[in-house]
């Protein structure tokens, strides 16, 4: 089989000399002196060792004396990590370590067994090998000697094999976390944590899974090494769907790494194919079954000229389809002597490893790292693309802290796609925001690009080129804010530092801050400080002689280490340290920064108690803090939080201190949070959970200015409620209640330095969801000073600052008012919800106990200034105090009650669509308060309601008998709850009778003396202002009563108010009119006579007047008179009055109905409008000469409008 691997990117196949510089040596083995070969590359110190440690004995065959320390795994090297084999199959290979599995191997990998367990130790020759083979390419070691022996040529190339799976596992699937990927249930089996794995879909399709699966079922075949190249044929067995096909997979390696893969199956992907898995699996776990041979140069060497001969001529023939045009193109360069094949020395043999110029890291298919990043970023969002960018960037975090290079340079390419969306174009050109994940997406860029620039091991080289690239995206137009919106004026990250260069430089002449403008800034700084390289380096750096007590000293009053720093370009070096593969450093360097900001903390509280009496004094406070911590985009707090979580995290079997070891051993074990033992630089009784926990809570505590831009101040609250999410999940026990009062207490006293301080500034970030998780923390074990840090956090500053002065009864108004600057608080509505929650929490702990219940009450209507916000309070309250497992709490019913009315006042006089709601539930409250409750709303109504809401609502839901019921009220308190209705009623139908004189008369029914009160308001009323429609409601309720000549009077002044034009036959007031008319018909004649003027007046509608004038034909007047008695008369004579003025002014009313109609009718009116005349003349016929009457009005018709001849000629056809 032959396997044609495509050089990669940057490399070509190494050019070989023609000649051999050395000859095979025949007699015995090789001893000592073979390793020697390799001394100048793995340096004489570590020969030494290697000899002391029994290493050359074992290449001798002796067996080495017992070792106290067990220095290999069964089957693996001392210098072996893990999954590495220390032996290797084939011709050369060293001795196999022999010794028991499971765990007790893991127990001796460990240094664990006891004394007397020994096993014998790997061969020199394996160990320079090794170290050669890690550190060196082999053009190297073929320059340095003129002749190589064999085995060591062997061995050398046998141990450039990666040995390691993890890397494996790395290249292949997504995040693998901490656990042995060869594990069963180890970080394969959890390939993407965190979600990653519901974002693969199914983690036994990610390609490592699917190779380990292919690997053990015997898939892999023909596995062959030549050299520095691998290759093989995997065989995916056949599916449901698919045939059983055979991939051929080659592989090219370099010092450990795999430097280029090739596999027939076409696979378009960033990670590796399950055939190139199985394969890399498959050496790694059995070298001793691949037939292992030297660089096919060396065979080639060996060969005579009809070897050679022969070989080619094999080769071509049994290839001669792929190879023999390319053979023959061969063949006639070398044969002509100025071709250029012919000026180059030697050949290139792509088994024969690296050159010196090679760029020693693992294979990345960079193409489609980008098509990848373009596609999920054109799907905007939706597919879960935002998920699998976010995976993208968790697999740069995972190769940083291999320390694989490829990790800035995947992020590279990433970046590159970034900043050619197109619709950062887009948005920019429409003022546009980009979306909430996106902009995450983006932050979590810069971020990385500040880990990888803050490397503490890159070269400055690396480091210009990364500082020109990003200066070179921060220049587009395109390139998003920091903010998200505008420019920040904050100092940058170095400005602390005398080695910042851009320390001094002018904030106010500075461009906007963009996502890579703080990995720009830390490209100036570096890890020389000698102080800083002794913080990370060493456990023991202490000063106990040290007495500096000045703001920036070194060391603390204990001598430890202090680093005095920006915090958060402080945290971001911790960040890096982790990211890069250093946790004990980061997590030296983060006890230093903890440390170093308690001792601020200290020495700010002391600065404030001397200042305390001034500033009280004057009120007012600056800002300390410009930049907050929580919600800054390199996240200080939450990289300390992090940090030193990890360091108290341990498993099952409390293995701290081997983590580095242990994580690479069996399945996952399951994880917990523990007080470890404590740490050099902490307090007795302190541990890693402790200062985790204290951080957090300075951190939250921290008073700074509310950040500009819609984005920063979401970024806010988000990082907020994200870290006390993680507090939550730490089970607090009496050490940890210790720091939360220490701090709480501190917060409390340190002034304008804490965001509970006595005296903040209105601009500053409120702390309400901080102090709600402080509160329920804090109550069990000291609930006087859980209230007092929660009442303290009520405040909300920026909208009593804004409030007029002397408005302070309107408190409503202020949500209204943002604050005089540029830009608002967006999330203004969120803060006042958090503050809300706030509220209620306390109002339920506070449940039984007066005092405090009036203390939060209190607070509630000083600091709350939205009215749906106090609502949902006083619901809550209702709620708490009413539960149906116990008595009513009265307290807290009174407190609803309070809360209520403080919604009444606020929203009195302006729109809420829950007004009627708000009020319906004030009633209720009121009602389960007490009697006395519901006289107070009803004697107070004005302060509380409008005139419809208190009749139409509270006094009428008061007088039901279902709220008679519920108070069991004897007959003494119903009169006396009745008498303040009645009261109420008229005086709200006085104030506004339009829409309460009807409630009012309701009201009154069953008392005379105000009944008549009632009904002269109405009086009064009538001629000032009370619609047509009201009066005639009042009016048909009076009749209803059995008052019909009051209804009769309200009639007449409602027809006063009332005119409908010849073209309203459909008002609704028609039927009023009708009524009205038939009230007064039923009344008598005389009342009829009164009410038609008034009729013809108000009424210029043909078809209203002629149905009004044919009923009123139809029966007698008054022949149901008053009290039901009878009136015998005649029908009424059209002739006389009033139905001769009725009948006149309904024919005149069709006449000019007919001429406004004909002035714009259009034909298909037509037929409609011949109905009409034949209505006007049934009421043209009703008069003694109607009928002449109506046939010169049609002929005046058919002149006026001879024009519109077949108009014309349908009124013939029908009228003559």
């Amino acid at each position: 089989m032959i396997c044609i691997t495509p050089p990669r990117r940057g490399r070509g196949s190494r050019h070989r000399p023609l000649g051999h510089r050395w000859q095979r040596r025949a007699g015995p083995p090789f001893r000592p002196s073979v390793a020697l070969f390799l001394v100048p590359f793995i340096g004489y110190s570590h020969f030494r060792c290697l000899l002391r440690s029994g290493a050359i004995m074992a290449e001798r065959g002796q067996l080495p004396p017992p070792a106290k320390r067990l220095c290999c795994r069964p089957g693996y090297g001392s210098g072996c990590r893990p999954g590495q084999r220390a032996g290797g199959g084939g011709p050369g290979s060293g001795a196999l370590c022999a010794g028991p599995s499971s765990a007790a191997a893991a127990a001796a990998a460990l240094g664990l067994l006891p004394l007397g367990k020994t096993q014998s130790p790997e061969s020199l020759l394996d160990i320079a090998a090794r170290k050669v083979a890690e550190k060196w390419p082999f053009q190297r070691v073929e320059e340095r000697f003129e002749r190589i022996p064999e085995p060591v040529q062997r061995r050398i190339v046998y141990w450039s094999f990666p040995r390691s799976e993890r890397e494996i596992c790395m290249y292949s699937s997504f995040n693998t976390g901490a656990e042995d990927p060869a594990a069963p249930g180890g970080a394969a089996a959890s390939a993407a944590p965190g979600g990653a794995a519901d974002a693969a879909a199914d983690e036994t399709r990610l390609p490592f899974r699917r190779g380990i699966a292919l690997l053990d079922g015997g898939c892999v075949d023909s596995v062959l090494q030549v050299g520095f190249h691998l290759s093989g044929t995997v065989t995916d067995p056949a599916m449901q769907s698919e045939p059983e096909t055979v991939c051929k997979v080659a592989i090219s390696f370099d010092r450990c790494k795999i430097t280029s893969v090739t596999c027939s199956c076409g696979n378009k992907d960033i990670f590796y194919c399950a055939h190139v898995v199985a394969l890399s699996l498959y050496r790694i776990r059995k070298p001793d079954q691949v037939k292992l041979h030297l660089p096919i140069s060396e065979t080639l060497f060996q060969m005579n000229r009809d070897q050679l001969q022969k070989f080619v001529q094999y080769l071509i023939t049994m290839h001669h389809t792929e190879v023999l045009p390319t053979a023959q193109k061969l063949a006639d360069e070398i044969l002509s002597q100025n071709s250029e094949i012919n000026q180059v020395h030697g050949a290139p043999d792509p088994t024969a490893g690296a050159s010196i110029d090679d760029e020693n890291c693992w294979h990345l298919d960079e193409e489609q790292v980008q098509e990848q990043v373009k596609l999920f970023l054109s799907q905007g969002g939706y597919h879960g693309s935002g998920k699998q960018l976010n995976l993208l960037f968790a697999k740069v975090r995972e190769m940083l802290k291999m320390r694989d290079s490829n990790g800035a340079r995947m992020l590279t390419l990433i970046t590159e796609q970034f900043m050619a969306d197109p619709r950062l174009s887009l948005w920019r050109q429409q003022g546009t925001a980009m979306t909430d994940k996106y902009r995450q997406l983006w932050d979590e860029l810069g971020a990385l690009w500040m880990c990888i620039v803050l490397n503490p091991h890159c070269k400055l080289e690396q480091k210009a080129s990364w500082l020109k690239q990003l200066k070179k995206w921060n220049s587009v137009d395109v390139c998003p804010w920091e903010d998200g919106n505008h420019g920040n004026e904050l100092p940058n990250l170095t400005n602390a530092l005398p080695q910042g260069a851009n320390a001094n430089q002018d904030s106010s002449n500075r461009p906007h801050r963009t996502v890579f403008t703080r990995a720009i800034e830390a490209c100036d700084l570096h890890w020389q400080d000698s102080h800083l390289q002794h913080i990370i380096s060493s456990d023991l750096y202490t000063n106990y002689c040290y007495h500096d007590d000045t703001e920036n000293s070194l060391f603390d009053s204990h001598g430890w280490p202090l680093w005095h720093e920006h915090v958060p370009t402080a945290c971001a070096r911790v960040d890096a340290l982790r990211s890069h593969g250093y946790p004990r450093e980061a997590l030296r360097l983060a006890i230093a920064i903890v440390n170093t900001l308690r001792r601020q903390q200290q020495k700010q509280l002391e600065i404030f108690r001397a200042q305390k009496k001034e500033l009280l004094h004057k009120g007012v406070t600056s800002i300390t803090n410009l930049e907050g911590w929580v919600g800054h985009p390199l996240d200080p707090v939450g990289t300390l939080f992090s940090s030193l979580m990890e360091a108290c995290r341990v498993d099952d079997e409390g293995f701290h201190g081997f983590s580095d070891l242990t994580e690479n051993i069996g399945q996952c074990k399951s994880l917990e949070y523990q007080h470890l033992p404590a740490h050099k630089f902490l307090e007795e009784g302190e541990s890693y959970l402790t200062l985790a926990v204290e951080v957090a809570l300075i951190g939250l505590g921290q008073q700074r200015i509310m950040p500009d831009g819609l984005y920063a101040q979401e970024k806010v609250c988000r990082n907020e409620e994200q870290l006390i999410s993680k507090l939550q999940e730490i089970e607090l026990d009496d050490t940890l209640m210790k720091i939360f009062r220490k701090q709480a207490v501190f917060l409390l006293e340190a002034g304008p330095y804490s965001g509970l301080g006595e005296i903040i500034h209105r601009e500053s970030v409120p702390m309400h969801t901080f102090a709600k998780y402080l509160f329920t923390s804090l109550l069990p074990h000291d609930a006087e000073l859980a209230y007092k840090t929660a009442l303290r956090a009520m405040r909300l500053l920026v909208l009593e600052s804004t409030a007029p002065s002397g408005d302070m009864s309107r408190p409503h108004h202020i949500a209204s008012v943002v604050p005089n600057r540029y830009p608002r608080w967006f999330t203004l509505s969120h803060i006042e919800s958090q503050q809300c929650e706030l509220a209620s929490t306390m109002l339920t702990a506070a449940k039984g106990d007066v005092r405090r219940l009036e203390t939060v009450l209190e607070s509630i209507q000083k600091n709350i200034h939205s009215s749906s916000h106090i609502f949902k309070l006083a619901q809550d309250a209702f709620k708490i105090a009413t539960l149906m497992d116990s008595l009513p709490d009265i307290t807290l019913l009174k407190v609803s009650l309070e809360l209520g009315l403080q919604v009444m006042r606020m929203t009195l006089s302006t729109l809420n669509w829950r007004r009627r709601e708000m009020v319906r539930w004030l009633v209720t409250c009121a009602t389960e308060v007490g009697v006395y409750a519901l006289d107070s709303i009803m004697q107070n109504w004005f302060t509380l309601f409008t005139p419809t809401e208190a009749t139409s609502i509270v006094a009428t839901t008061v007088m039901s008998n279902s709220t008679i019921v519920r108070l069991h009220l004897d007959c003494h308190q119903q009169e006396k709850l009745a008498g303040s209705a009645r009261t109420l009623a008229l005086q709200c139908a006085m104030k506004d009778p339009q829409n309460c004189a009807l409630s009012a008369l309701t009201l009154c029914e069953k008392d005379h003396i105000a009944f008549e009160t009632a009904y002269q308001i109405v009086l009064d009323a009538a001629t000032k202002g009370m619609s047509y429609t009201q009066l005639f409601t009042i009016a048909r309720y009076m009749e209803h009563r059995g008052y019909p000549m009051r209804a009769y009077k309200l009639a007449t002044l409602a027809m006063t108010h009332l005119n409908l034009s010849y073209n309203q036959d459909t008002h609704p007031a028609i039927n009023d009119v009708l009524w009205a008319c038939a009230l007064s018909h039923s009344l008598g004649k005389n009342e009829l006579a009164a009410i038609i003027p008034l009729v013809v007046k108000s009424v210029k509608c043909a078809t209203v007047l002629s149905d009004i004038l044919r009923r009123c034909t139809l029966t007698t007047p008054g022949m149901v008179g008053l009290h039901g008695r009878r009136n015998s008369g005649k029908l009424m004579s059209l002739d006389k009055a009033p139905l001769r003025q009725l009948l006149d002014a309904t024919i005149g009313a069709y006449i000019n109905t007919t001429h406004s109609r004909l002035t714009h009718i259009s034909p298909r009116h037509y037929s409609e409008f011949i109905e009409f005349l034949s209505k006007a003349r049934e009421t043209f016929l009703m008069a003694h000469d109607g009928h002449i009457q109506f046939t010169q009005f049609i002929d005046n018709l058919k002149q006026i409008y001879k024009g519109k001849k077949k108009l014309m000629m349908l009124v013939r056809e029908r009228f003559g």
